[in-house]
């Protein structure tokens, strides 16, 4: 029903991508952007020199002849470069389409064909990568190398032509499109997010705030995500809006070396996946070494084990936060952050909360349906398909017709329980999760308990087919650098963790689990070289 109320009597600003360098330059200019270059060395910078780079990006775009809407790619790691084409690029009313460059060279041509792009930079790390790429690529008109080598086609000399003298962004609808990201893990071709200027800006208001990541301008901000991979959760727009210390890693994101870099710059707050959580644990613990300054830890992209909290938090005095979210969602879903009646509880309370994902921030409504469609209670037990919609989630895949949500209700693909406080826990990816025997067994539950293991470093759970049960589970692990562990051993220990029907079957150590191209544990290929191994046995058996 539509009310006939009279309009607010409010300015009418639009909320753009070039109003966040705009602000990151007038309020905090001289605030470092530090940068480890693909060079070797530290480059450093500040919100004032990335501003007047950005324009010297739109000037070079206007003197190429790029139109406006037209897609710029990026095949980059997280650099003051890169920064500067983010908000070049889109503020001057272009499209920034950032590249995945771990996918195959046959994935990323197909992306950039879809695409539509112009233009593309990329870090000369990915030199040999683009030579693949090209000869797949004719729309493409421009390959440009970010590091400055004093080529005539390289970005420094490109936009080192260009003035940097103020500049007057175009005047863009809140609406336009800004950046475009591709999915990973799906099946068949990837599919394009385009989102907007003021999803963008929504979203980074979202990320700052206290029960998110909670940044300000105190803040020293080290985004472990690429900035590849949806656009590394929206730190770099979070970060010019609060002004907080920008620190970009490049290509090196061994544990020695973040530890390094947070060390050297005072890190406080860092977003990542948890392998890389795992391999800078690894590095600490093995070295002896403690963290100077490091308070938070954001822990997205996949369950974040119960035993890496633990040991981030009661050996190191960090906390560590779980965050949930997907590139459809631009990607911020939920935060797990506390709420002033859980104080006062228990470790083992405490981490059993910290366990989940956490709440809706502002902006992101949720759902959980049953197999049936009917809407399921939020009592913490029921567990349901999970549903989402918000001002920053896919309302429709780029070069698709149809829309990506039903009512409004974009369908994640994923199982959850929310609690009666509103917090949600994901239970597994639909496609994760086992059937056995007519019950649902989730492969995230079977690998945080293997996960307690002091001889086990990584753990992934898979169904492989059974005659009798359907699917049974099949754990796959990892041991840590000198450990022992059997298979009996580690049934036993799980038999003490987990209802007997939901240990897994079966072992079976390998010497490195496959990392998907966001840094997951990816179960495909496991699926595929276990279940045809158990298949086989079973035959022979009858």
């Amino acid at each position: 029903m539509s009310l006939n109320v009279p309009a607010g009597q409010m300015q009418r600003r639009m909320l753009t991508i070039g109003m966040l360098i705009d602000h990151a330059e007038r309020n905090h200019g001289a605030t470092e952007i530090v940068s480890r270059r693909v060079e070797g060395d530290i480059h450093r910078s500040d919100w004032a020199q990335v501003a007047a780079r950005a324009r010297r990006v739109a000037r070079w775009l206007d003197a190429s002849g790029v139109e406006p809407g037209a897609r710029v790619s990026t095949i980059a790691w997280n650099g003051y470069r890169h920064l500067e084409l983010y908000f070049g690029v889109s503020a001057s009313g272009r499209i920034l389409h950032t590249v995945n460059p771990r996918l195959a060279p046959q994935q990323i041509a197909w992306m950039l064909g879809d695409a539509g792009s112009k233009v593309v930079c990329f870090d000369s790390t990915f030199s040999a990568l683009v030579e693949a790429v090209k000869p797949h690529c004719p729309g493409v008109a421009q390959w440009v190398e970010l590091a400055g080598n004093g080529r005539p086609h390289d970005y420094e000399t490109l936009i080192g032509a260009q003035s940097d003298a103020a500049l007057a962004w175009p005047d863009l609808d809140e609406d336009a499109a800004s950046s475009l990201c591709y999915t990973s893990g799906t099946t068949g071709h990837p599919k394009g997010v385009l989102y907007s200027h003021r999803s963008t800006v929504l979203h980074a208001y979202a990320g700052a705030l206290p029960d998110s990541m909670g940044l300000s301008a105190r803040n020293s901000l080290l985004p472990v995500v690429p900035m590849f991979h949806v656009n590394a959760w929206g730190a770099p727009y979070a970060a010019a809006m609060t002004g907080c210390k920008l620190v970009l890693p490049g290509p090196k994101l061994d544990g020695a070396s973040v530890y390094a870099l947070m060390e050297a710059e005072a890190v406080d707050v860092s977003p990542g996946v948890p392998t890389i959580w795992q391999m800078l644990l690894d590095h600490v613990q093995a070295h002896q070494l403690r963290f100077s300054s490091l308070q938070r830890l954001i822990v997205g992209g996949a369950a974040c084990p119960p035993a890496l909290i633990r040991a981030f938090q009661d050996g190191h005095g960090v906390e560590v936060i779980h965050a949930w979210g997907m590139t459809e969602l631009s990607p911020l879903g939920t935060v797990n952050q506390p709420k002033r009646s859980q104080r006062g509880l228990d470790e083992a309370a405490r981490l059993a909360v910290q366990a989940k994902q956490g709440r809706a921030v502002f902006g992101v409504e949720m759902r959980l349906l049953d197999a049936n469609g009917a809407d399921l209670p939020f009592d913490g037990r029921s567990q349901g398909e999970l549903l989402v919609r918000g001002p920053w989630i896919v309302d429709r895949y780029f070069n698709h017709e149809r829309p990506a949500t039903e009512d409004g209700w974009f369908r994640t693909g994923d199982v959850a329980c929310i609690d009666a406080e509103g917090f949600m826990q994901i239970t597994d990816r639909a496609k994760d999760l086992i059937k056995s025997g007519g019950e649902w067994i989730s492969s995230i539950e079977v690998e945080n308990a293997a996960l307690d293991h002091p001889a086990v470093a990584m753990a992934a759970c898979i169904g492989v087919p059974d005659p009798k049960w359907d699917e049974r589970p099949l754990l796959v692990a990892v041991l840590r650098p000198g450990a022992t562990a059997g298979a009996e051993e580690l049934r036993e220990f799980l038999t003490g963790k987990l209802p007997r029907w939901q240990v897994p079957d079966a072992v079976e150590f390998v010497d490195a689990l496959p990392i998907g191209a966001t840094g997951k544990i990816t179960k495909q290929p496991l699926r595929e070289r276990f279940a045809a191994s158990r298949r086989e046995g079973a035959a022979l058996a009858a």
